[in-house]
């Protein structure tokens, strides 16, 4: 006999009804961050937004609507200083934090890594990793005590990828602060701070990085499903990890790259390769 289940109550399976999430790094609806945000709205989550500037706020106003929008950028400290104050203000308590930032300046184009300069590299490094902990730091009494914070990482910082420059070295700070963060507010919460790790995308971030569409070109065909991975996909994790689902999880990297890390000697790319060679 067939069993009719449509009368059984829906299930939120996530546990993100409700809960007021604080995205950073909404850039255009391409970002990783504006599809993470997304998700965890059809979730049921709240989204508070902040946005590197007021420029930036305007141009996001016809993608997220009458949706709560804080200028800060992270470069400057009294800007996340006046986040905090705004948060209390306004009595926000946080759920979840997605930091999805990250900036390096290529003026140049792509150079060899050991000609990096210092300004290149603390620069990258003030945005793209320490941002995470200066705002952590700020916002430490606005977490719920098991609020959880995530970050977006890349899927391997020990490849020498020409085609990322300097950024690597960066990510792979960031990634190690998972943590330091995680032990050091252990000592008043339980707060977990994840990474979800991601393979090449496809984003107007991307785009502008010198070499890269070759690179994600070939990670297609490095992928064995044939295709990358996309931003919803990285946003699902992204989502579970800031879901009570995942409470277990913690100082981790979830890497999202679809087995790309299993298949660099494929057979049709060794034969490819191996056959210019001999012509």
């Amino acid at each position: 006999m067939n069993e009719n289940h449509s009368a059984e109550p829906v299930f939120d399976f996530l546990g993100l009804q409700n809960k007021t999430i604080l995205v950073m790094g909404v850039a255009n609806k391409k970002s990783v961050a504006y599809a993470i945000s997304k998700t965890i709205r059809q979730a049921g989550a709240k989204v508070i937004y902040t946005v590197r500037s007021e420029s930036r706020k305007e141009s996001l106003a016809k993608w997220l609507g009458d949706s709560e929008m804080i200028v800060c950028d992270v470069e400057d400290q009294s800007q996340i200083d006046a986040l905090k104050d705004v948060l209390i203000d306004r009595g926000v308590m946080l759920d979840g934090l997605v930091h999805s930032i990250a900036f390096a300046d290529y003026p140049e184009g792509i150079r060899p890594f050991h000609e990096t300069t210092r300004q290149q590299f603390l620069q990258a490094v003030d945005i793209s990793a320490y941002s995470l902990i200066s705002v952590c730091n700020a916002l430490k009494d606005r977490f719920s005590k098991d609020a959880s914070v995530v970050t977006i990482g890349i899927s391997t910082t020990r490849m020498a990828s020409e085609s990322y420059g300097f950024m690597a070295p960066i990510k792979a700070a960031l990634q190690s602060s998972l943590a330091f963060l995680t032990k050091s507010f252990s000592r008043f919460s339980e707060v977990r701070f994840n990474s979800v790790s991601a393979g090449l995308l496809k984003t107007s971030a991307s785009a502008g990085i010198p070499g890269y569409v070759d690179s994600y070109l070939y990670a297609e065909k490095v992928i064995p499903r044939g295709r990358a991975v996309s931003t919803d996909e990285v946003a699902s994790t992204a989502a579970f990890l800031l879901s009570p689902r995942s409470s277990g999880i913690a100082a981790q990297s979830i890497v999202v790259d679809a087995a790309m890390e299993i298949n660099y000697f494929d057979a049709k790319l060794i034969d490819a390769v191996t056959a210019q060679d001999i012509d």
